[in-house]
């Protein structure tokens, strides 16, 4: 990142959490060279990360009026989906304030009477009560480490399902190598009857887990994947071409 120059860095109990810039893009990074997430200034609403655009695949299940997000980094997942659907509903949770408070500042988190952006630890936040139900939940929960801990046993998977409505789609954003996690795969078939995946460029494994399964061949999810293009702003044609059924190796 020697092409950027940092325009604020913190410390909170979780770590340091920089933001750098170039002239087109901003990075908000945890630690020294963990670039969580990167806004193209002039479009932030086109994500630059292709696990991004991977889990945007959800849309071909399902266009939705209430939409989760457990972990908001820099929110350029917001910026998409507000994109898709300025009148959506989108409860973001984060645990960190900082980041909050960061993406407001630098990654114009598009705040409206429509968004809702909650400082909490999401494991707990879903097991604490019961929120009303959703039909999309997205959940990128990482720290400079890798995924949370926690983030996808039993548990918080279960919570995740009562948090959806009963033909509600749940996105996972995971490391490749959950890809040949039979013991994942089996938590999720208990809980969902169909579950896809999708590997990026980047060495992501998104996961999509849901009641309903897609009945389009894929001639048709080309061109639905082809016009939700054209609604987002920028092409998912290769992410659908590494998107199938995720089946026991």
């Amino acid at each position: 990142m020697s092409d950027y120059r940092t325009l604020t860095s913190v410390a909170d109990a979780w770590g340091e959490i920089s933001v750098l810039e170039n002239a087109e893009q901003r990075i908000l990074a945890f630690g020294a060279h963990d670039e969580q997430s990167k806004l193209l200034k002039a479009t932030p609403h086109i994500p630059k990360h292709t696990y991004l655009r991977a889990m945007l695949l959800a849309l071909l299940f399902t266009r939705p009026r209430s939409v989760m997000v457990l972990g908001l980094g820099g929110g350029v997942l917001v910026h998409a989906l507000r994109q898709f659907d300025a009148a959506s509903r989108i409860t973001v949770v984060e645990l960190r304030p900082a980041v909050i408070a960061l993406c407001k500042q630098y990654f114009r988190l598009p705040l409206s009477k429509k968004l809702t952006v909650i400082e909490a630890d999401a494991l707990a936040y879903l097991g604490s009560a019961q929120h009303k139900r959703v039909d999309m939940l997205f959940c990128d929960l990482f720290d400079c480490d890798g995924i949370a801990d926690g983030a996808l046993s039993a548990d918080f998977l279960q919570q995740c399902r009562q948090q959806l409505k009963a033909d509600g789609v749940l996105v996972l954003n995971c490391w490749k190598e959950h890809s040949r996690d039979p013991e994942l795969l089996a938590r999720l078939q208990q809980l969902f009857p169909a579950v896809y995946a999708c590997l990026t460029g980047s060495g992501n494994w998104v996961v999509f887990a849901t009641a309903q399964p897609l009945m389009a061949g894929q001639a048709e999810l080309k061109r639905q994947a082809a016009a939700l293009s054209q609604r987002l702003g920028f092409e998912l044609q290769l992410s659908l071409t590494r998107f199938s059924p995720w089946e026991s190796i």
